[in-house]
């Protein structure tokens, strides 16, 4: 139970940190942190929980890391549903209490959006469902390609988090405009059902395209690391 607690944990702080800079602190007027420092704190928040938990569970916070880290060989499947219950749980709970912070200014309107991802009409670009779909496909595969990488055995020992965390802050850095960044199925969920309505009716994209993209990135990492099974 303790690497479950440890993900449920994790996901909160990544859910409550880089959903939170979002809600609260983007547009903030005249020194609101903008794109910049949203990514940067959902980066951050990956930095600081591989430090704190990552001994204990692995620090995935994230279904689709844990799938492609099952399939890259570095996680047992029997361990996998109980790992994505605990993060989805987790990222349901970091945005309970982002909303109950949220909703205590005037004029707070969850139905907004409440840094939920979308296409469409609800990307903050206007990007299409194909872009967004290609888009989130293509940033978790090298979000697993940077993790895998970086934990390898070859790789430089204590540094893992920094790449990682690094990793996701640039991927954010791309792709906030084209769906406001997933490439994690539990941080999309947990916003989108406080948020409701068009956010649950895309939330589909966010789990398919990330899970897809982890699949492809252990792939790709399995053949150019030439990894023994």
């Amino acid at each position: 139970m303790k690497p479950l607690g440890a993900e449920f944990l994790g996901t909160f702080w990544l859910v409550l940190g880089g959903c939170g800079s979002a809600v609260l602190a983007a547009a903030f007027p005249d020194v609101g942190i903008g794109l910049l420092g949203v990514s940067l704190a959902f980066g951050l928040t990956v930095l600081t929980m591989a430090y704190a938990i990552g001994h204990i569970s692995g620090c995935h916070l994230n279904p689709a890391v844990s799938v492609g880290l099952c399939l890259g060989g570095r996680f047992e499947a029997n361990k996998l549903p109980g790992y994505v219950i605990a993060q989805v749980l987790g990222g349901l709970a970091g945005a309970g209490v982002l909303y109950v912070i949220a909703n205590g200014a005037p004029g707070f309107d969850v139905t907004a959006g409440f840094a939920s991802n979308g296409f469409g009409d609800h990307s903050p670009g206007g990007y299409s469902m194909l872009a967004a779909l290609v888009c989130e496909v293509v940033m978790t595969m090298f979000f697993l390609l940077i993790i895998l990488g970086a934990t390898d055995k070859r790789a430089p020992a204590g540094l893992a988090p920094i790449a990682i965390g690094f990793g996701l802050t640039l991927i954010h850095l791309i792709s906030i405009p084209v769906t406001n960044t997933s490439v994690n199925p539990a941080r999309s969920t947990g916003v989108a059902l406080f948020a409701g309505g068009w956010a649950v009716e895309q939330l589909w994209l966010f789990w398919v395209a990330p899970i897809v993209g982890a699949v492809l990135g252990a792939g790709a990492y399995k053949c150019v690391a030439k990894e023994e099974s």
